[in-house]
């Protein structure tokens, strides 16, 4: 199998050699070359054009959120940012998925052990997912702002090795089948992976104000899924916010997880809530859909109604089954709308979902149903 062949952007030489040794320390994957700003990059790219680019946010001569609009508009390259965890730096990735960026990551720090391991899972796999992403030329894309994130040092990654890929049984045990209580709420579980942040604006933006309830798991690094919250907030009817422990899954607001950490539903009576825990990576992913699925077959049932959207890779695909063979209906997103094809591909394998629908569709068709 032919690996795939990685350009990495970033101003750091200790973060280009480290970002190098997690790269190719997948048997997938290589790189063939480390360019320390856009302008180097060019050069190497004319000789040998990847199949996905990392790029950093801010670097001399260029900043990143520029060089990334003009290879959207000129010759549209898979990119995965890889940005700091500050406020700013935040922002100004969620800008770049705007602007045509596939995934974002969180760049490697050396916390601990099972830090390094988990960011070299997270790292690879969005490679991975945006090499099979289908992107678009942007013709029109907004001037970027330019921001400065904190410079973080990051140290080797040599001695790195692949984590066992843990199931929802690692976060709480499989549903038992039992009758449900019905409420006169509904729930509505969703998610989604790459291409993910452009479907959950076309969905929430289609929402009417009292729609119901809904807790969404979109997979994203840790203070990003805060600033993705606030942008939606603003575009759509409906309450948009990152999810906080105990928060009540109520009509008219949607709940996004916060990145790194699982969000289950559960519930109190007739009262739905979300819990928010730690807990190892499920299907090489924290938060996990499969997760939230579970927790939703077994706390509502009937009353649910599960949405799996664009995402490379299964997470979400058992969790939909669950919700289904719960009583809840079941939503896949189409093909021909996903960015990539993975998720949803596999919970249609597995016959959970009751009905596949193009992404524009999708919060009709569920309005419909709740009703």
């Amino acid at each position: 199998m032919k690996k795939l062949r990685v350009l990495v952007v970033d101003d750091s030489a200790v973060v280009r050699q480290s970002l190098a040794e997690i790269i190719n320390s997948h048997p997938d994957l290589e790189v063939i070359g480390t360019a320390s700003d856009p302008f180097v990059a060019v050069k190497k790219i004319r000789k040998e054009v990847p199949d996905v680019i990392t790029l950093d946010i801010e670097m001399p001569r260029m900043d990143g959120l520029t060089f990334l609009k003009k290879i959207m508009s000129q010759h549209p390259i898979p990119v995965v940012i890889i940005s700091s965890l500050t406020a700013k730096g935040t922002e100004t990735a969620i800008k770049a998925l705007e602007f045509g960026a596939v995934e974002i990551i969180t760049k490697p720090q050396m916390y601990s052990k099972d830090f390094i391991h988990e960011s070299k899972i997270q790292i690879c796999e969005a490679i991975k997912a945006a090499a099979h992403a289908r992107i678009k030329r942007k013709i029109n894309v907004p001037t970027p702002t330019h921001e400065k994130p904190e410079r973080r040092k990051v140290k080797s990654a040599s001695e790195i090795h692949v984590q066992p890929k843990y199931s929802a049984d690692a976060i709480l045990p499989p549903v038992q089948k039992k009758s449900m209580i019905k409420t006169t709420e509904l729930v509505v579980s969703v998610g989604a992976s790459t291409g993910g942040t452009e479907a959950l604006t076309v969905f929430l933006k289609a929402l009417p104000p009292d729609c119901p309830g809904i807790v969404i798991v979109q997979h994203m690094p840790e203070k990003f899924t805060t600033s993705f919250a606030e942008r939606l907030n603003e575009l759509c009817k409906i309450t948009v916010k990152e999810a906080e422990n105990n928060d009540s899954v109520i009509r008219g607001r949607a709940l996004i997880a916060p990145g790194n950490y699982h969000t289950l539903l559960k519930r109190s009576g007739a009262r739905y809530y979300v819990e928010v825990k730690q807990g190892p990576l499920v299907n090489r992913h924290r938060p996990s859909v499969d997760v939230l699925f579970r927790s939703t077959a077994k706390y509502a049932g009937s009353n649910a109604i599960g949405i799996i959207m664009t995402g490379m890779g299964d997470d979400g695909a058992k969790g939909l089954l669950e919700m289904k063979e719960a009583g809840a209906k079941t939503i896949a997103q189409d093909e021909q709308s996903c960015v990539v094809f993975g998720m949803p591909k596999e919970a249609i394998a597995l016959n959970a979902a009751d009905k596949i629908l193009p992404l524009d569709k999708i919060a009709s068709y569920m309005i419909t149903i709740a009703h």
